[in-house]
């Protein structure tokens, strides 16, 4: 028998009854949004708060329960209803607390009215068990305050109609267990198991988050032959990207919900917020307090990178309230199993990655090099230290780098690129110039997709933690090094992108000046919006999105959601 999974010892605050409505749709959606606090938009939450807008206009209080309503100038009849909208109630001895849409009180009696942005549903109840649960809910918190109250209503705004819903001891027995079971799930840290292929996470804003079909896939290694096709729920490609700032001496300040780029006084670009998902900042770029906590507020992170193309941190809001991946993270790097176990699959994906580099695009074909690291490849799951496979990584890089070259084939007959082999710090020839920015762009991609998991990026379980350097950034853009940054910089030789004129050597060094800078950034960019069909899950997706896919999954595998890492790799 499998251990129950680890319980909080804190008691949760109250529940709001909005997430006893999601407990009861999804334990696992439950538990991303309120245990761990996530949260995507997508067309139907935004549909949602569109018509939930007039509720939430202005707070109001419900009269007592025991006094009259006021009469509202009809001659005949009963006094009509006192309306309330937007109505805050809480109860310690439920551990609810809800805000009602509206309720409409006459009297002792009161009857709450919750608003949904869809149709009727074509069911004998003409609602879903959800909204019912939610909607009972309210009517309970009602009766804590005094009211009698025997039914609610649902109104679809998509059919502009009331659904009424009778409050019997069945839907009562069963929300007071639900909210027992909300409550319960509330104190635990781990994941509950994804629906398996059910429809209801086509519309959910957080498919992309939970991965139901991955995460299941996932759990059968090697993949089950039988098991239903996995589907893509997320959108390929992401709406927002980096806005890059690179010229000496600008500023960015805000300008209402826009991001504005000012050199001498003149404003040079404007982004609105919703386009940006990074603001990188490289060299002597100065960025107001305003947008900085604009930024931070909206959870978009604000890179900072120097001229000499080193990463040197980032700047966030506060977006995650869970520590549980961090912890998992943490316990992982102490386990040397655990942190040989990823090792492995690091080294073995950036491996066949940079085989598969050569095998696609050298010419002449390096049919030694070729076999070589087809052979090392093969010692990875064999090797019994994380100190060994550091070994054959340094090998593999070696005829990697080696035949590097013939990947090489420039239009500018005056340029010599005069690869030879890498180095850095700093980088020695212009190829190697473009490398060492490309590992440094791919190092805040890595970064910033970590800290959305709630990741430390310096806590590396491969590389060890070393003051200034994101060891676990490191660990994760292994895989993504030559099929992102490698491949960005054979495009921008190849195609005539950079040229020799774009770099200043020394005695000391080569460096990009700016237009060299913004010709790679170019190409780096283009090749993180190409899409590529995934090895395992065999849909189509970017590679930037692969990246926080991947991020995903570590964080997953660190807290035993999934059994493996499987690292990413091309056929």
């Amino acid at each position: 028998m499998e251990p129950e999974a680890p319980v909080q010892e804190a008691e949760p605050d109250l529940l709001p009854v909005r997430m006893l409505n999601e407990y009861v749709f999804c334990p696992r959606l439950f538990h991303l949004m309120y245990v761990e606090g996530r949260w995507e938009d997508n067309v139907y939450t935004v549909e949602g708060r569109f018509a939930h807008r007039r509720g939430e206009e202005k707070d109001e209080v419900l009269p007592d329960a025991s006094r009259p309503a006021e009469p509202a100038g009809q001659l005949f009849g009963d006094p009509a209803p006192a309306i309330a909208r937007s109505v805050q109630l809480g109860s310690e001895r439920l551990g609810l607390i809800a805000k009602l849409d509206l309720v409409e009180a006459s009297a002792d009696a009161a009857v709450p009215v919750e608003t949904k942005r869809g149709r009727v549903p074509d069911n004998p109840e003409r609602s879903w068990e959800p909204e019912r649960v939610q909607l009972m809910a309210q009517g309970l918190l009602l009766r804590e305050h005094g009211f009698r109250v025997d039914h609610g209503f649902l109104y679809f705004a998509g059919s502009r109609t009331r659904v009424e819903v009778p409050f019997t001891a069945e839907i009562e027995a069963r929300t007071l267990a639900y909210v027992e079971q909300a409550r319960l799930a509330a104190r635990r840290t781990t994941l509950p198991p994804p629906l398996d292929n059910s429809p209801k996470c086509n519309g959910c804003s957080l498919n992309g988050i939970c991965l139901p079909d991955e995460t299941l896939a996932l759990q059968h290694v090697p993949p089950d032959p039988v098991a239903p096709e996995v589907r893509r729920l997320y959108p390929p490609r992401e709406d927002a990207v980096p806005l890059y700032v690179q010229e000496q001496g600008a500023s960015v300040g805000k300008s209402g919900e826009s991001l504005v780029v000012s050199f001498q006084g003149e404003e040079v670009a404007r982004a609105g917020m919703k386009d940006v998902s990074q603001l990188v900042l490289c060299g002597n770029i100065s960025v107001s307090a305003q947008a900085l906590h604009m930024l931070c507020e909206a959870g978009i992170p604000t890179v900072h990178l120097s001229m000499g193309h080193w990463f040197h941190g980032i700047t966030s809001g506060i977006t995650l309230r869970n520590a549980y991946n961090r912890a998992a993270q943490f316990e992982g790097a102490a386990d040397p199993g655990r942190r040989l176990a990823l090792a492995r699959s690091i080294v073995r994906a950036k491996g066949a990655n940079q085989r598969t580099m050569l095998r696609r695009n050298a010419d002449p074909r390096p049919e030694r090099e070729l076999m070589e690291m087809d052979r090392l490849v093969e010692a990875v799951d064999r090797a019994g230290a994380v100190d060994e496979l550091l070994g054959i990584e340094g090998a593999l890089a070696a005829n990697y780098f080696g035949a590097f070259a013939r990947l090489l084939r420039s239009s500018d007959v005056e340029t010599d690129w005069d690869f030879k082999s890498r180095n850095r710090r700093p980088p020695k020839d212009p190829v190697n110039a473009l490398l060492s920015f490309g590992y440094a762009l791919l190092a805040k991609e890595c970064t910033v997709a970590l800290m959305a998991e709630g990741l430390d990026p310096w806590w590396g379980l491969y590389h060890r933690p070393r003051h200034g350097r994101p060891a676990f950034a490191l660990d994760l853009m292994e895989e993504f090094r030559p099929l992102v940054v490698d491949s960005s910089v054979v495009t921008a030789v190849n195609t005539g992108m950079v040229r020799q004129k774009n770099f200043t050597r020394s005695a000391s060094g080569c460096m990009m000046n700016p237009a060299g800078r913004k010709a790679f950034i170019r190409a780096y960019e283009a090749r993180l919006d190409q899409l590529v069909t995934h090895p395992v899950f065999d849909y189509r997706c970017s590679w930037r999105t692969l990246i926080r896919v991947q991020a995903r999954f570590l964080s997953r595998w660190l807290r035993n959601d999934v059994p493996e890492y499987v690292g990413m790799t091309t056929r």
